[in-house]
């Protein structure tokens, strides 16, 4: 009976419907809930995505942390329009709880209940027992960018000229240059939690430019006396022991070394340019004098320091001073020197001894310790070179003339010192920084490139300045501006009516004397490039400004590949005349690319614009404003 009734077809349609119904009905089953699990999903996303950039909005401004929260709740409830907000848990990280800052996350948790259990549950990737599927989705919301801007600018002695505006250039650019902070330090304030969301560097530059004296002892001033321009101009083998067996150099190794107790607490320390700035000395005051008011043999001396190092730096040799390599003593050329202007033969006073001081030379300002008139240019260099010189104290009321740019030491080193990266969203910073660019002064010649390179390194993340944000920080946006109004110069004596017995073939300057080969070779570190399209024999003021403009050029280079931002301002120069046309193409070439605007000479549209102004003083601030808002562009929220 069994056998037939399996062998019996009667009926079949009604009894295969009722087994296939099953999963039939498991399927649709399972459709319907997917299908809704997938809606409810999107739809918290959704909202998620609107909440996000509605409290990212209110953030900017100005909203507090319990503000912002309650804000993204509301938004977000408001949204789930088919989605019960009491089966949603959302939770709001504010920007300021960030590592790195400047993201606002909201992030959902959402229970689903399905239609059919317990199927659904198992299908869809829930366990036994379950009456309910989780699921999570975030949005991530990017504030307004952070800035780090440095305002490296031009303070050689030509920008006190009038401007054909008929108002004197800097005072134009310090007003432009407070003008642009405001607008960004506005923006900055609105941004309560974003830290440091606007960061401004200053780097005042002419012939060189000054880090600040407060960084004496640093380990990237090359303490140790390692690097090959640390001794240029410098000849430690004059101070022989057996001249002064109480104070003498001794080289070991490749280091000179002070040796002696008149060093006093420098005895047995690696001998550097601090130990000169620190050991030389000038009689204050006498107890005893003559009736000229000069001191008397058998007076009591009393003795002051001559002269503090004034924070000027020379540029490191290529290809160091056109990038950000860290100074490290395990390369020593990478590693910073104090500019240290040598006194050039001549004595600086006429003493009744015989001691006659040589006229025409540059910078001659300290007592060479030899009667000798001899012009010969041998004889000359080693004057210049001899280091006993700046160990016998000078005569009362004798001493360099005042720095910046009549003579001593710190010749040429004419700038501001450079002003850190400076949070300006609160007002104490902003002033800070106007503040810096108000003090700044116009002295002396003109050296882009090493403004440019110390705006670089004043937004790096390593030493020397460390304030900038890590370089694969993202959201965040390193930017220099460079202004200048004129061609890099770099003078020979023959610019001063001076001589140049010894073959220094320029003044001093952060390239140090360019007749000066580099650690022992005939090439001056002015002609150090392996690009060099200038001839390195030539020693003119003409020549030096191609060198000059070749080290720009490929710095402008390295910044731009390390994602650095360059903006470039030519101000009162002039196309007509040949070397300023050459400047304006080689800041035009400098600049980036805007990432918002096009090139109004393209007619297709395609070509950005160059992020290059050619100012005059009565565009500087129109000019200024556009810079700003190209800053504000790369801040919108998105």
């Amino acid at each position: 009976m069994i056998r037939k009734f399996l062998h019996d077809r009667r009926g079949n349609y009604a009894l295969m419907t009722a087994i296939t119904m099953i999963p039939l009905m498991g399927g649709v089953a399972l459709a319907v809930d997917y299908t809704e699990l997938i809606r409810e999903r999107q739809e918290t996303l959704n909202a998620l995505d609107a909440a996000g950039i509605a409290t990212a909005q209110q953030i900017v401004a100005g909203a507090t942390d319990a503000e912002a929260k309650a804000y993204a709740q509301t938004f977000f409830e408001a949204n789930l329009r088919h989605v019960l907000p009491a089966n949603t848990t959302l939770t709001v990280t504010l920007p300021n709880n960030n590592a790195g800052g400047g993201t606002l996350v909201l992030e959902a948790a959402l229970k689903y209940q399905p239609y059919f259990l317990p199927a659904a549950v198992a299908l869809l990737g829930g366990t036994p027992g379950q009456t309910n599927i989780s699921f999570s989705a975030k949005s991530e919301i990017r504030l307004k960018n952070t800035l780090e801007v440095s305002l490296v600018l031009d303070n050689s002695g030509s920008m006190n000229d009038i401007s054909v505006s008929n108002k004197v250039r800097f005072d134009l650019l310090k007003s432009a240059a407070k003008q642009l902070v405001d607008q960004l330090a506005g923006q900055a304030q609105l941004m309560k939690q974003v830290s440091k969301p606007v960061q401004f560097s200053l780097v005042p530059f002419a012939a060189s430019v000054n880090v600040g004296p407060t960084y004496q002892g640093a380990a990237w001033l090359d303490p140790f006396g390692i690097s090959p321009i640390q001794h240029e101009n410098f000849n430690w083998a004059t101070m022989t022991k057996a001249l002064n067996a109480n104070r003498w150099a001794e080289q070991v190794g490749g280091v000179w070394y002070a040796r002696g107790s008149q060093w006093g607490t420098q005895q047995d320390q690696a001998l550097t340019r601090f130990s000169v700035f620190d050991q030389m000395t000038r009689v204050t005051a006498c107890s005893l004098k003559d009736l000229s008011g000069n001191c008397l043999p058998n007076a009591t001396f009393t003795y002051g320091k001559v002269a503090s190092w004034g924070g000027c730096v020379e540029a490191r040799p290529y290809p160091y001073n056109i990038n950000d390599a860290p100074a490290t003593s395990a390369t020593p050329a990478t590693m910073f020197v104090p500019m240290f202007a040598p006194d050039e033969p001549g004595n600086q006073w006429t003493l009744s001894n015989g001691y006659v001081k040589t006229f025409g030379m540059i910078n001659s300002w300290w007592d060479d310790k030899d009667a000798t008139t001899s012009t010969g240019q041998a004889a000359q260099l080693a004057r210049q070179k001899n280091m006993t010189k700046y160990f016998a104290p000078a005569p009362l009321n004798k001493a360099p003339l005042p720095a910046p740019i009549d003579g001593g030491p710190n010749y040429s080193c004419t700038t501001k010192a450079i002003t850190p990266l400076t949070d300006v969203s609160n007002a104490t910073g902003s002033t800070t920084v106007k503040n810096a660019i108000d003090a700044m002064v116009a002295v002396g010649a003109t050296n882009v490139p090493e403004g440019m390179a110390w705006g670089w390194r004043t937004l790096s993340s390593t030493a020397p300045f460390t304030g900038g944000r890590p370089e694969t920080e993202k959201g965040n946006d390193k930017v220099v501006i460079v202004l200048t109004d004129g061609a890099n110069t770099y003078y020979t004596p023959s610019y001063f009516r001076a001589n140049d017995y010894p073959l220094n073939r320029s003044s001093y300057s952060a390239y140090g004397y360019t007749g000066v080969g580099y650690s022992g070779t005939s090439t001056t570190r002015l002609y150090m490039n392996a690009d060099a399209n200038f001839d390195r024999t030539t020693y003119t003021e003409t020549n030096y400004t191609k060198a000059m403009s070749e080290h720009l050029a490929t710095l402008c280079d390295n910044a731009k590949v390390a994602n650095i931002i360059v903006m470039t301002i030519a101000l009162d120069l002039d196309s007509r005349n040949t070397a300023e046309a050459a400047q304006m193409a080689a800041l035009k070439t400098c600049s980036s690319d805007s990432r918002f605007a096009k090139d109004p000479a393209d007619p297709t549209g395609k070509t950005p614009k160059k992020l290059f102004w050619n100012s005059t003083g009565a565009t500087l601030s129109d000019d200024f404003k556009a810079i700003g808002n190209e800053l504000s562009n790369l801040r919108i929220v998105g």
